[in-house]
């Protein structure tokens, strides 16, 4: 019997190599295209795009992804295509 590799989410890294990808807010994007772009890149029900794109708008960031730090790199990348400013830090910061 073949065991599959162990998968990696977003949205579940160890305590030891968690990392976030943190998106903040700016001048230019529209809050619909906020979500628009949390929806279609990560997969997010409209309701978690929404309350992710309210505290990004509210609170100047929000914390959009979680997972290992070459994973949490991609996204950051994935949102400077999208047009919007992301960065990487620790999950314990």
């Amino acid at each position: 019997m073949e065991i599959a590799p162990e998968e990696t989410t977003r949205t579940d890294g160890s305590l030891a190599d968690a990392w976030v990808t943190v998106v903040w807010n700016d001048p230019v994007n529209l809050m619909s295209y906020v979500t628009y772009v949390f929806r279609s890149y990560f997969g997010y029900p409209q309701a978690k795009a929404e309350k992710l794109m309210r505290e990004v708008h509210e609170q100047g960031r929000s914390a959009v992804s979680t997972g290992n730090r070459e994973q949490m790199e991609v996204d950051v990348q994935a949102m400077h295509s999208f047009g919007l400013w992301a960065t990487l830090q620790r999950g314990d910061a």
